[in-house]
């Protein structure tokens, strides 16, 4: 189940921070290490912060896109520490690692970092499922990068071996259903987009706000890869019926 469990920084700019998020990592069982977009990596820094996790960051994955970093993933959780505008559903990191151990053995799970100033953005944050936030001191609520991500690895390590028998016998009474992937959602999402644009749905509203609050929607339902294949084969029944009445 560790090996399902992947750690995505995003857009990280100071390469200590990676190399104790590795530490972290390693501390707690965890070794599949994704950045997207790092500002400087592979550095001496981030080794030497390391301490012995240099094989963590040997086989870190970097990508350009988030997209990419989640790929083949079941559930992503993003870390937020402020409010937004459109509603996820938000986790203490208990529960969000609770559901890692459970969505874990269905395939990939990602916890998502966001950058050590802003965070992560609302683009980015409809590729997740939900939002984990750390209920640290109100007054002084500032919390390093690599420090949360310890605070989440020992969650998702307790969640894992405290009870790793219900995490079993869940598997074993799973839907025939597997939810949809990160790809499966994104291809689903380009289709609705396209639907609508061709039956002219969007006429005087705004695309990218109707887009979000969709994305939002599928994201708390955690759609199946059936119901993928059943939405996208009503998506093209209503272009091929939008098609011929143009005719």
């Amino acid at each position: 189940m560790f090996e399902n469990s992947r750690i995505v920084l995003v857009n990280t700019s100071h390469p200590g921070n990676i190399g104790a998020a590795a530490r972290a990592m390693k501390n707690m069982g965890l070794s599949r290490l994704y950045l997207v977009a790092p500002k400087e990596f592979p550095v001496y820094e981030a080794y030497s912060r390391a301490v012995g996790a240099d094989d963590v960051l040997a086989n870190a994955v970097v990508t350009e896109t988030l997209a990419e970093a989640l790929s083949g993933c079941v559930w992503v959780a993003g870390t937020s520490a402020r409010e937004r505008m459109v509603q996820w559903p938000t986790y203490e990191p208990r529960e969000c690692a609770a559901i890692c151990r459970d969505k874990s053995l269905q395939g990939d799970v990602a916890i998502v970092f966001g950058r050590e100033r802003t965070g992560l953005t609302n683009e980015e944050l409809e590729m997740c499922n939900g939002l984990v936030h750390i209920p640290t001191n109100a007054e002084y609520s500032s919390l390093n990068v690599a420090a949360a991500v310890q605070v989440l690895c020992y969650e998702v390590r307790m969640a894992f071996l405290s009870n790793p028998d219900v995490a079993v016998e869940k598997s074993r009474t799973q839907k025939e259903d597997m939810p949809a992937t990160t790809d499966q959602l994104e291809g689903m999402y380009q289709h609705m987009y396209q639907m609508m644009q061709d039956i002219q749905f969007f006429s005087g509203s705004n695309p990218e706000v109707i887009m979000r609050r969709l994305k939002s929607l599928f994201n708390r339902a955690q759609t199946t890869k059936r119901e993928v294949a059943i939405l996208r084969g009503i998506f093209s029944a209503a272009q091929r019926k939008k098609s011929v009445r143009s005719r």
